[in-house]
């Protein structure tokens, strides 16, 4: 094949554009991955892959019609084929009702580094993880415990090019470790987000682990019902993330989601929860840094290409209890009248000051439960945004502020919605991973939080 850099496939796509406006977007990925079970290192690998986007904007009578096509490793003979293809594609749809004028400036500073090489990960992002991984390999063999798990970093280049001038790059870096531990005690997992892997503390989180475990040597059985529920910042931020995926304005504004006023419009404005948490995003977030500017492949109810190289800046979702936006493309906002505020890719919730530790939240409960993670969570009820899952890998049993067993799993049905407005306590926010979406969601700051009256719904055979 005849290879082509990245930058280099976004202009000669845009000069043999024959549409009447043209964006493209190429997007160039590594990817590192060690993998283990039974405390035993059983892969690791390092893939690329390249994908190139080309958008055809073709002008009618009544709007602009778009075409979109994305095709994974072009080479420099197929770049013209897809233009092609994509201008097809425009030639065949009708003019788009988000259509707006192209972006023709981006965020300060957003074409930095546009010559240069896509950057790549590697083998080394895990150089100072693995021997704190072989260690722990070694003190869960001899615990008598079994240590499974993957490590995975993701590094992204993307270049964005438009006819309208729009020159923009973002290198993105993703990773993720999931930590599952199973001796006597069952099953325990811990999981945790991450840039670069030097922040990942092994030690800690077996640590955590190991504790769990001895907790679930006693079991209680429990039945369904409403219980004093902590729960950990991973459940929190899988909750969370599923509320910003549904806040979307067009659909609010349309009368289909949890967030629609009754006889119209939308709830902004509207006080969710009596605490003063805020949930917000911001693309300059330390730690969670994300593409300071919009990317969008294809458009949705929540994103546009027109939008494409649109400045993100930091938005406040919840603003001390109360919903203060939606996730808005240019042509929402112009339907809504309120301002403008395209999705961010990360999430952060806040309680007031001070907010106490987990194990400070424990220590403080009379009698309830203290949930590990939530999966297989749907939804049921767009208008309610009642979600239903189940526990896993550990719930246990608090008494006089001391765990003192493990539980069966259950099956709730909650809204995070509702449970905005019943939250008793908010502790305190750190990165977390949610367990449910870290295949699509990575960069979150959640606390734990404390809701009186969890539902549970039905008991789980899970084990």
């Amino acid at each position: 094949m005849s290879t082509i850099r990245p930058q280099e496939a976004v202009e000669r796509a845009l000069s043999l554009s024959r549409a009447d406006d043209c964006v493209v977007i190429a997007d160039e990925a590594s990817t590192a991955n060690l993998r283990w079970a039974g405390n035993t290192l059983t892969t690791n690998g390092v893939t690329r892959s390249s994908r190139l986007t080309v958008i055809a904007l073709r002008n009618t009578a009544d709007g602009v019609a778009a075409g979109v096509v994305s095709r994974s490793a072009v080479d420099a003979d197929g770049i013209e084929e897809l233009v092609r293809a994509a201008e097809a594609d425009a030639a065949g749809n009708e003019a788009a009702e988000d259509a707006r004028p192209l972006v023709a400036e981006g965020p300060p500073g957003g074409a930095a580094g546009w010559d240069d090489e896509p950057a790549e990960t590697g083998i080394g992002v895990f150089e100072g993880f693995a021997p704190a991984l072989g260690e722990a390999f070694a003190a869960a063999q001899a615990g008598d415990r079994r240590l499974y798990g993957f490590a995975n970093h993701v590094l992204t280049s993307t270049f964005l090019g438009s006819s309208a001038g729009l020159r923009l790059r973002h290198d993105q870096p993703t990773g993720l470790l999931e930590l599952n531990a199973k001796g006597a005690g069952g099953s325990a997992w811990a999981g945790v987000g991450t840039r670069d892997f030097t922040d990942v503390d092994v030690p800690a989180l077996t640590g955590d682990l190991t504790r769990r475990l001895e907790w679930g040597e006693r079991r209680v059985e429990l039945p369904a019902g409403r219980y004093e529920t902590i729960l950990p910042p991973s459940a929190v931020a899988d909750l969370m993330i599923y509320l910003y995926w549904s806040a979307g304005a067009q659909d609010a504004q349309d009368g289909r989601t949890v967030f629609s006023a009754p006889g119209g419009g939308t709830r902004v404005g509207e006080r969710l929860a009596d605490l003063p948490v805020t949930l917000s995003s911001d693309p300059a977030a330390p730690g969670m840094q994300c593409a300071p500017f919009v990317i969008a492949h294809a458009s949705s109810r929540e994103s546009s290409v027109f939008d494409n190289g649109l400045a993100l800046g930091a938005t406040d979702w919840i603003r001390e209890g109360t919903l203060a936006s939606l996730a808005q493309t240019r042509h929402s906002a112009e339907r809504t009248g309120l301002p403008l505020t395209p999705a961010v890719d990360n999430l952060a919730m806040r309680g007031p000051d001070g907010g106490a530790s987990l194990e400070e939240m424990v220590a403080r409960t009379e009698r309830g439960l203290l949930l590990t993670c939530l999966w297989y969570i749907r939804e049921v009820d767009p208008q309610s945004l009642l979600l239903t899952g189940l526990t896993r890998d550990g719930v246990y049993l608090v008494e006089d502020g001391e765990v003192v067993g493990a539980v069966n799993n259950f099956r709730f049905n909650e809204s995070p919605v509702d449970l905005l407005s019943r939250i008793a306590e908010v502790g305190e926010t750190g990165p977390t991973l949610p367990r449910e979406w870290s295949d699509y969601f990575t960069r979150a700051a959640m606390p734990a939080i404390r809701v009186p009256d969890f539902h549970m719904s039905t008991v789980s055979q899970a084990t």
